[in-house]
């Protein structure tokens, strides 16, 4: 298993969200997929919540629920791309003080940070992030894979190569474009992030985070069907065997068992956080490795 999961809730230091009652504290939630080892997926669950948390205080950013305006937005972008780079930074020296073979090691990263008013999603790789509003599937991120007409321009401008070796692959060995850590196929694998800022509304459901284990097997309307139908307590009885409530918990585990059942062989990690119901901190994930 090279996955790893983070939830904090609230992340940010009480400075920082200075003034702003429990009603706006933050959630900060991600999915890391490691690939080579678990090491660097690792190094993200303990450490990229608490530097995103000190790049938000270094830019003076309010609360998430400010992020879209006055130039919110493009600030919590600046915060993610410093986060990143700062962990893939931290991984990269420790990959100068072990052997070879730690360079080989990398990891995806989809990190959300929810507010009372906003959304903000940092992706490096190909998990993914995904939200029902009003029963419509929203994706929160675009997957970073090498044959991404944008992404292949971008690796070959960088003096890189995608060959198409068991499916597309940077230098034909990577399957994502852009990871934490990898440090031997830097240039062309970067940690840099796509950044997406979204309003929240009344109609806002849920968010789903999950590695490609899930979203290999599961298109994102399956996946919000069936965590809709979880939370609203209709897949106790289609499900009797397996799932027994209507948690945020009781959805990531229904999402893994179908990926599982639909044939997945990939790690598969799953983060159901409820929209409606933040406040009371009611999120759950679930993990499976193969």
């Amino acid at each position: 298993m090279e996955d790893a999961v983070a939830v904090a809730a609230p992340f940010l230091s009480t400075a920082t969200a200075a003034g702003a009652g429990d009603e706006e504290e933050e959630g900060f939630f991600a999915v890391y997929d490691g690939h080579g080892g678990a090491r660097v997926a690792e190094a993200c669950r303990e450490r990229m919540h608490v530097v995103l948390a000190e790049e938000v205080e270094r830019l003076k950013l309010a609360a998430a629920a400010d992020a879209t305006e006055d130039g919110g937005a493009a600030r919590w972008k600046e915060a993610m791309a410093a986060c990143f780079a700062r962990v893939d930074g931290e991984v990269a020296e420790d990959d100068e003080e072990e052997d070879a073979a730690e360079q080989t090691v990398g990891s995806t990263a989809i990190v959300a940070v929810v507010g009372p008013r906003s959304i903000v999603v940092g992706n490096c790789g190909d998990s993914r992030a995904v939200f029902s509003r009003g029963g419509v599937a929203v994706p929160l991120s675009s997957d970073h894979k090498p044959d991404r007409p944008d992404e292949l321009e971008r690796v070959e401008a960088a003096g890189g190569r995608v060959i198409n070796w068991n499916g597309y692959r940077v230098l034909g060995v990577l399957a994502t474009s852009r990871s934490i850590g990898d440090y031997y196929l830097k240039p062309y694998v970067t940690a840099e992030p796509e950044v997406t800022v979204m309003d929240r509304t009344d109609k806002d459901e849920f968010l789903i985070l999950a590695s490609d284990g899930l979203w290999d097997v599961v298109s994102n309307e399956m996946a919000c069907k069936i965590a809709r139908n979880c939370l609203s307590g209709l897949a106790a009885s289609k499900y009797p065997e397996s799932i027994s409530g209507s948690s945020a918990a009781d959805a990531a585990a229904l999402l893994v068992e179908l990926a599982i059942s639909r044939g997945s062989n990939d790690n598969i990690s799953v983060v159901v956080v409820e929209l409606r119901r933040l406040k009371s901190r009611k999120k759950g994930s679930r993990q499976n490795g193969r």
